[in-house]
């Protein structure tokens, strides 16, 4: 049984994906309910549609009362190592929030949708995927009603915070996109691709647990 869009609680709702994915749902007419977890009220958000802010300074407080009763659970939270600042910082972000986060949906009838990243793998030598790989891995054993894992390429997009290497990268592929053809899996997707994906694979999904890899995002306009 698919279920519809209706109640929907979010985390990283503030970052690049996060904001653009409560765009698409504030806009869905299916979606009653946006709850965003967020660490301080944020402006845009407040301006949006059907959203509701949860003001929470740490994730890891988040209890199953704070999540039941939801029909779809988004995970777009994410770090860089330069913003996380050693990688003990890193793991604790990326992997602990998250775990934990799909840990209280355990045993409930939620889907959950998880942001991850291409060249996700728990053995990887390069330690940002190998961290992915293992959250993968970790949410793929829990109890969950419904998984779906989402592994876009580089995003394309205005962040609020500035990231050197990204934006130096989305300038060389602006100038040169033309020549990478549709076929090749790395080609970088933009933030409303990976998060049309999201909402899509939540309204479609039947399968219990599905990765999703760039390719199929590519795919979405």
């Amino acid at each position: 049984m698919i279920k519809s869009i209706e109640n929907v609680i979010v985390i990283g709702a503030t970052g690049l994906v996060g904001r653009t994915l409560i765009r698409q749902l504030s806009q869905n007419e299916k979606c009653a309910n946006i709850t965003a977890v967020v660490r301080k009220r944020d402006e845009e958000l407040n301006h949006l549609e059907k959203v509701q802010q949860f003001e929470l300074d740490d994730f890891l407080l988040l209890n199953e009362q704070d999540v039941s009763e939801y029909t779809h659970a988004f995970s777009c939270l994410g770090t860089t190592m330069k913003q996380a600042g050693s990688k003990e910082n890193f793991y604790n972000t990326d992997f602990a929030i998250n775990a934990h986060f799909a840990e209280l949906l355990e045993n409930m009838e939620t889907h959950f949708i998880l942001l991850s990243a291409l060249g996700a793998n728990p053995k990887s030598p390069i330690f940002y995927n190998r961290v992915k790989g293992e959250l993968e891995y970790y949410v793929k054993s829990l109890s969950l009603y419904r998984t779906s894992i989402i592994r876009p390429s580089l995003l394309l997009g205005q962040r609020k915070e500035q990231r050197m290497l990204e934006d130096a990268t989305q300038k060389l592929y602006q100038r040169f996109s033309h020549l990478v053809p549709n076929s090749f899996k790395y080609k970088p997707v933009t933030a409303e691709q990976v998060a049309h994906t999201m909402v899509d694979v939540a309204s479609t999904q039947t399968e219990k647990f599905q990765i999703y890899d760039n390719l199929r995002i590519q795919k979405t306009k």
